[in-house]
């Protein structure tokens, strides 16, 4: 496989987890959905900083924005800090197992959950309810698989 088709596939990720953010589900699962594409955005900046990083971070959360139909710049900026954030310490989270991973990236999500909640409050005057945190845990409970396919797909694609 050329290399463009190869680096396609990280957009192509990319994208795949746009749709799940957007997927129609019932109001009790939708609550507790995992933040598809900040996950999938921060698996790839582990795994390729170089490629994968603040600047696609913004822009793919000002397309999260649009999708949602939030206040255009909320997702963007949570995701530009928390992508920042796992940029600068790739090397050391490399090095974690993935239970350990799952932790630390449970909190990261709490951060982009709670920056969320910050700007949205400021901007709209939302108040904070604890159902804003299912994410995190759902995040937590999802990292692993995706972990492992995004790994798995990597590697047999000689993505680097």
């Amino acid at each position: 496989m050329r290399k463009a088709g190869r680096i396609g596939f990280v957009y192509l990720s990319v994208f795949i987890a746009l749709l799940l953010t957007v997927m129609p589900m019932p109001q009790l699962v939708k609550l507790a959905r995992p933040d598809w594409a900040l996950l999938v955005l921060m698996y790839w900046t582990m795994a390729l900083p170089q490629r994968v990083s603040v600047g696609t971070a913004f822009f793919t959360g000002f397309v999260v924005d649009v999708l949602v139909g939030t206040v255009l710049g909320v997702n963007a900026l949570a995701f530009a800090v928390v992508i920042f954030v796992v940029a600068q310490h790739h090397l050391k989270m490399r090095n974690f197992s993935v239970v350990q991973q799952s932790l630390l990236l449970g909190l990261l999500l709490a951060l982009y959950q709670l920056l969320l909640f910050w700007l949205s409050h400021f901007l709209t005057g939302v108040y904070f309810m604890p159902q804003y945190l299912w994410p995190v845990v759902t995040g937590m409970l999802v990292w692993p698989w995706l972990f492992w396919l995004l790994r798995r797909y990597r590697r047999q694609l000689k993505i680097q």
